[in-house]
């Protein structure tokens, strides 16, 4: 049912947005450690980044998950209202 007020009432998929930080952390840490056996520092300072990116994706999806279902609303809790103004 479609009542217009999709973009206000949305609901964030945040367990999947972690599942995809971790995924990209496991392959970035990997990536920072072979290139760093393989002498391309360039190319694993590049890793390293994305790791720590991931890292940190990771912690504030973490911090949205734990504040409860204001953030992350279940199955059970019915959309928002737009605030009326």
């Amino acid at each position: 049912m479609r009542t217009g007020n999709e973009p206000v009432t949305a609901r964030s998929p945040l367990r999947l947005r972690f599942w995809l930080s971790v995924w990209g952390l496991v392959w970035a840490a990997a990536g920072t450690v072979l290139f760093s056996l393989a002498a391309r520092p360039g190319w694993a300072a590049a890793c390293g980044v994305v790791a720590v990116l991931a890292t940190v994706d990771m912690a504030v999806v973490a911090h949205h998950i734990h504040q409860g279902p204001h953030y992350q609303p279940g199955r059970d809790i019915p959309p928002y209202e737009p605030p009326h103004r």
